[in-house]
């Protein structure tokens, strides 16, 4: 089979923009391309377009998804590998719980000393103004991705 990147964007639920993206990033071999220069894309590209986008669901960086696709591709190899890789991002996410459940309660304490009077005596707004007052040091471990503004980054894409 071969197909349009239209057609392997669909058939792997990853966005045209995104399957350019894997290709210049070395995640994903440069098709054939036919006579009008369209790229084809085969099985194993799409197969490995779905792997890459579970992967990329499950939270692992772009790093360890190559080095997941590398091991993928030695069946003889043993999975300790894999294993150390699935167990680092096991405890990232384990961290990341962690910090936004820190998160939610500092949010939740904010609230309950809410007394629904004026901005002027709001203490959500004097709590945010001022760090000192937050019974938690939840911006621990923070990351730069914690600035992106609010519906930029995309799910399905890099």
């Amino acid at each position: 089979m071969e197909v349009t990147i239209g057609e392997a964007a669909r058939l792997s639920g990853v966005k045209v923009n995104t399957i350019r993206f894997y290709e210049d990033r070395g995640l994903l071999p440069a098709p054939p391309r036919s006579d009008g220069n369209q790229r084809l894309y085969g099985d194993d590209h799409v197969a490995r377009l779905r792997f890459i986008r579970h992967a990329r669901d499950l939270g692992f960086p772009l790093p360890e998804v190559a080095e997941l696709l590398d091991l993928a591709h030695r069946p003889e190899a043993p999975c300790d590998a894999a294993d150390a890789i699935a167990r680092r991002q096991l405890a990232e996410v384990q961290r990341r719980i962690s910090q936004l459940q820190s998160l939610a309660g500092e949010l939740e304490r904010m609230i309950g000393l809410c007394a629904h009077d004026r901005v002027a005596t709001c203490r959500i707004l004097e709590t945010l103004a001022d760090h000192a007052l937050c019974a938690t040091d939840h911006h621990a471990g923070r990351d730069a991705t914690s600035d992106v503004a609010i519906g930029t980054a995309s799910h399905a894409g890099p």
